[in-house]
């Protein structure tokens, strides 16, 4: 089970003024293209699962993709939990992957597509993948008062929102660290309400 605190700074002013406080923390930044799949007849979506593809490239080199399947999610006050499991899945295969997605159901040897078959009925006849797209998202990671803090800048076509994120232990603890930062440092700020799939999804900002 993933537990995150998530809260969404108000716009790209908030995002520069908390980059701007943390930038003595930096550890890395991560630049991410995030890539969807989906049953031919919403399989996966309509049980409230996620399936993708994450091409990251930490501080610019040694890219990375990761397989990963989320399931299941609650979102209550900015404090996000799901089910997720994660593997690494080869570059070049997850690239064919998108131009031709019934490749990832191909894949044996990966536990989660093992469990998408099962699970969720797909690799039969009728039962493939399709590629939804994604969006890119832009991450830098922080070390800060002993929490790894997240602040994103993610890019949808049609248009940008920030975010900073903390996977916890405590997360009712973890959130009002955050927040006492954000305030102190006049950040606007609110509690997440969906995820960055379900904007995507929606096709439009969070209001």
């Amino acid at each position: 089970m993933e537990v995150e605190v998530k809260l969404r700074l108000l716009d790209s002013v908030s995002h520069q003024k908390l980059s701007s406080f943390l930038s003595p923390f930096h550890t890395k930044t991560l630049i991410q293209e995030n890539i969807f799949f989906d049953g031919s007849n919403s399989e996966l979506s309509s049980n409230l699962a996620i399936l993708r593809v994450r091409f990251s490239r930490p501080n610019g080199h040694n890219p990375q993709t990761i397989l990963s399947l989320k399931a299941k999610p609650v979102i209550s006050d900015g404090i996000f939990r799901m089910e997720e499991v994660e593997e690494p899945l080869d570059s070049t295969l997850a690239r064919a992957c998108i131009a031709e997605p019934w490749r990832l159901l191909s894949v044996d040897s990966s536990a989660i597509i093992r469990r998408v078959k099962e699970e969720f009925g797909l690799g039969g006849r009728g039962k493939g993948l399709v590629c939804l797209g994604g969006f890119r998202n832009v991450r830098a990671v922080y070390e800060w008062q002993g929490l790894k803090l997240e602040v994103d800048e993610t890019n949808y076509d049609f248009g940008t929102c920030y975010e900073v994120e903390c996977e916890s232990d405590d997360p009712e603890r973890d959130k009002r660290l955050i927040e006492k930062l954000l305030e102190e440092n006049g950040i606007g700020f609110s509690y997440s309400e969906t995820s960055k799939f379900s904007v995507f999804r929606s096709g439009k900002l969070p209001s």
